[in-house]
């Protein structure tokens, strides 16, 4: 019964942190407005970019110009939970500037901390903007603008596996931080973190552009874990068997990101060193 309190307790704790952290979040809302402005010309552009290789030869490709339209859209909405140039500069600066000192004070295991802020941080910005993109995203003619998902099952994966690929992100991300504390600068880690993400996440490029021999390793890696599974489910790239393929694939990366992660975090903090008084 004591277990069961302690991890009761130990639970509203970090989610007291969540809470704090994204109401935090919801209070930039002039940020978001121009954040929503901003990805409506990305979304816009990218169409037009894509139209114009369309109208040359369309049977080429191996997304209709709709089903791309839809990812496009999907991909400016939620842009806040998949984004892989987002960092917590907070969480950066304790380590770098010796702030780690009060983080380890605080009664909390830290990678969880660190965990449930970066987690409140991208919903929040997630929450202000999704909506009015998806509304303007719904509302443009075809093949322009999004439509509903392949079907009922899809929608519902779709949200399953928007959480899981989130969570990647977020565990994947929690790895660039912890390397901070065996580097004298976190710029080069994440530079090539963000490079690696945005290009193998489908973010510069869908995922089925890619030649299949290529495409078929790329697949197996957490960068496709991320927004390439929940965005190719609702446009019905992915479907029957390969759904469950891709979700078991992105609690795989889950489990092994968050077991990686735990470790390194146990070697660092045992070296850690802060100067000063």
């Amino acid at each position: 019964m004591d277990y069961v309190k302690s991890i009761y307790y130990d639970s509203l704790k970090y989610f007291s942190l969540f809470r704090i952290k994204f109401i935090a979040g919801l209070q930039y809302r002039a940020a978001a407005v121009a954040g929503i402005a901003t990805q409506f010309v990305w979304g816009i552009m990218g169409l037009l970019l894509y139209k114009a290789f369309y109208e040359a030869d369309a049977s080429s490709f191996p997304m209709t110009f709709q089903a791309l339209s839809s990812y496009l859209w999907l991909q400016q909405a939620f842009l806040a939970l998949f984004m892989g140039w987002f960092f917590e500069n907070d969480i950066f600066q304790s380590i770098t500037e010796g702030g780690i000192a009060y983080e380890l004070c605080r009664p909390m295991d830290l990678y969880t901390m660190w965990l449930f802020r970066s987690m409140a941080s991208r919903v929040s910005k997630a929450v202000l903007r999704c909506m009015p993109i998806l509304l303007f995203a719904a509302f443009l003619p075809e093949p322009y603008g999004i439509r509903l998902p392949a079907g009922v099952i899809a929608g519902v994966c779709f949200l399953i596996t928007t959480i899981l690929g989130f969570l990647v992100v977020i565990t994947y991300g929690m790895l660039v931080y912890i390397s901070t504390f065996f580097t004298y600068s976190p710029a080069g880690v994440r530079m090539v973190s963000v490079s690696l993400v945005e290009f193998f996440g489908g973010a510069v490029l869908p995922l089925p552009f890619l030649p299949t021999g290529i495409r078929q390793v790329v697949e197996l890696l957490p960068f496709a874990s991320m927004q390439n599974v929940p965005l190719r489910i609702y446009t019905g790239d992915i479907a029957g068997m390969q759904i469950v393929k891709s979700m078991g694939l992105q609690l795989f990366w889950i489990v092994v990101l968050i077991w990686t992660g735990k470790k390194l975090i146990a070697v660092a903090l045992k070296r850690v060193v802060v100067q000063g008084g």
